[in-house]
């Protein structure tokens, strides 16, 4: 695709099969070569774009060290088919493991048709280490986008087993490619910035910061036309966004850096994606007063508009105010004694509805959270040397139907919870206190662990259909992934190239639309980073980092029976006192320990 760019074409046709091992084919309408240059050009060194040693500190061009078709053709079968305009026939040229096979004449259109097939057919070793189809062709779309957004005025397309992936046409301007790549969902979260120094100028777009994401992804830099790699120039936008954005999160950004050829060394990396600047530390200053300008011109954060028209009229009152003015304020009589709920001393209290087979009975020991202590101690209303409160009022016979009503003598009240950070209940010599959120890591890393082992899952339906656009590398990261999402409780489904619609999340989780946009993202999170080769540690890996994502976002405990069916949860996990990473769940102190206290 660089050499068909730098070629001169307008349109650049790819075509892949099977995510390049059966077919790489790349067709542009650019000049062309001679017969004894389509031979050439896979001789390594071989180039056309350096004439003599001063051009060296020039460099304008994509490709330029004569290496990527002559490793091509080594390790594969390559075909290509060129002509000049200026030719009456092309030829065709044929390379295998690095040998010239033939050179013939053919009739073709003006331009350059590469095949590269049979990929890695000569090193099984290196073919055997592939990743999977859609982890590939997730690495083909990042390439691809890369070179589409350096020349907007370049159409290009890219097709996968037959299907069209991107179809697009010489656009008007640089936000029309983004558009057209990224989709509108990006379109419309990102600004304008614009620069111009004795030393760079600076174009592009930046996202507004309540946009920015957990994932890595529509994070460009540019230089001269060349896509390219720095995490100092990185951190230059990060410290533009300080204080704006919340740790763990990167905005979008599109920056296109134009400099002097001699200020740079774009030879000081095997792939070109890394670039040496001469005055690194000034281009460092002016990207990040640049977007820190753009940022304060742009006013991102809540305003308030002192002009509304449609704002509500104040009365304006002339010297008769007072006749306006209430006399005295109205009186009010309180009873700070009454209950609404305290019936006792007042009436009669109301029978309880009677059930068939229901008993108003108190029994002992009849709660969830006394069996599951059971269980931890060996038996009775003991763990570790303290007793369980007896919290059964009311049983039934033979199905349960519940407690209709909260009373005094329920368990809701031997439990307390701590501005939705702590769970706090009594034991025998003192009280148990519990974290919530490691609590909740744990009961979801256990259901997270069944899922993927068993396939014992269960889906929760959201209210509607959600539809993110989580562009085509995302996509293909889905798909790859779509076997264990469905083990885990997700019911995700694909849409076009670039979307993915959620029917339902595992339980536990939020069906909210929004929750669910930001479950998604930090799944994609969680699903790009590298993990063990052994099963059993993927699993356990991918049940840890979902059961942290989940405990995270999960909703707040704000009642005692919540408190209460939490901690029926906690006990009746595998460990119940360390989260999987060994952080402590809960912790128990003594009488003894509350009496130094005071």
């Amino acid at each position: 695709m660089e050499n068909a760019v730098d070629a001169g074409s307008t349109q650049v046709t790819v075509i892949i099969t099977d995510s390049g091992r059966t077919l790489i084919q790349v067709i542009d309408n650019g000049c062309g070569m001679t017969p004894d240059d389509a031979v050439l050009c896979f001789e390594r060194h071989a180039t056309s774009k350096i004439a003599s040693a001063e051009d060296l500190n020039e460099i304008m061009t994509f490709g330029f060290r004569g290496e990527a078709l002559a490793s091509i053709a080594a390790v594969s079968d390559v075909t290509l088919k060129t002509r000049r305009e200026e030719d009456e026939v092309g030829c065709v040229v044929e390379f295998s493991d690095s040998k010239h096979l033939s050179t013939d004449e053919i009739a073709c259109p003006k331009g350059s048709n590469f095949a590269v097939r049979n990929l890695f057919f000569n090193v099984p070793a290196r073919r055997k280490f592939l990743k999977s189809e859609n982890v590939e062709f997730k690495h083909i779309i990042e390439e691809f986008t890369r070179i589409a957004l350096t020349r907007p005025e370049i159409g290009f397309s890219l097709t996968h087993n037959g299907k069209d992936v991107f179809v697009l046409r010489p656009a008007k301007s640089l936000k029309f490619r983004i558009l057209d790549l990224m989709g509108s969902s990006v379109i419309g979260d990102i600004v304008d910035i614009h620069a111009e120094t004795s030393v760079v100028n600076i174009s592009g777009f930046i996202g507004k910061p309540e946009t920015a994401k957990k994932t890595l992804g529509n994070q460009f830099f540019f230089v001269n036309g060349r896509y390219f790699k720095s995490p100092y120039m990185h951190k230059a936008v990060m410290k533009a966004y300080e204080d704006l954005i919340p740790d763990g999160v990167t905005p979008s950004y599109f920056i296109y850096l134009t400099i002097d050829p001699g200020a740079i060394d774009v030879n000081i990396h095997p792939t070109k994606t890394e670039i040496k600047f001469e005055e690194d530390s000034v281009v460092f200053q002016i990207i990040y007063a640049c977007i820190k300008e753009t940022i304060g011109k742009n006013a991102f954060g809540a305003t308030i508009d002192f002009e509304a028209a449609s704002g509500p009229e104040m009365p304006i009152l002339g010297k008769n105010f007072d006749e306006y003015r209430p006399s005295s304020a109205p009186q009010t009589e309180l009873d700070p004694t009454y209950n609404p709920f305290d019936l006792v001393g007042t009436q009669t209290a109301p029978e309880f509805p009677s059930f068939e087979g229901f008993s108003k009975e108190p029994v002992s020991s009849g709660s969830s959270i006394s069996s599951a202590w059971d269980k931890h101690s060996g038996g009775g209303n003991d763990y570790n040397g303290y007793s369980v409160p007896d919290y059964s009022k009311y049983t039934d016979k033979p199905q349960n139907y519940g407690v209709l009503f909260e009373d005094k003598t329920m368990p809701s009240t031997q439990t307390m919870v701590v501005q939705g950070k702590y769970i706090i209940t009594p034991a025998k010599s003192g009280v148990i206190i519990v974290n919530i959120r490691r609590a909740y890591e744990r009961i979801q890393y256990d259901r997270f662990i069944e899922a993927l082992s068993n396939n014992k899952h269960v889906t929760q339906s959201t209210l509607f259909p959600v539809q993110i656009q989580v562009g085509a590398a995302a996509r293909a990261t889905f798909d790859d992934n779509a076997e264990v999402l469905s083990s885990l409780g997700f019911d995700i489904s694909a849409f076009g190239s670039d979307t993915i619609v959620v029917n339902g999340v595992p339980e536990g989780c939020s069906a909210e639309t929004g929750k669910i946009q930001t479950m998604i993202q930090d799944i994609l999170l969680i699903l790009s980073d590298e993990t063990a080769s052994l099963p059993e540690l993927m699993k356990a890996s991918m049940a840890e980092k979902m059961s942290i994502m989940v405990s995270t976002g999960s909703a707040d405990i704000t009642s005692p029976i919540q408190a209460q069916k939490l901690v029926d949860a906690l006990f009746a996990s595998t460990n119940p006192e360390l989260t999987n990473s060994g952080k402590r769940i809960l912790t128990i102190l003594s009488v003894d320990e509350l009496d130094k206290k005071f």
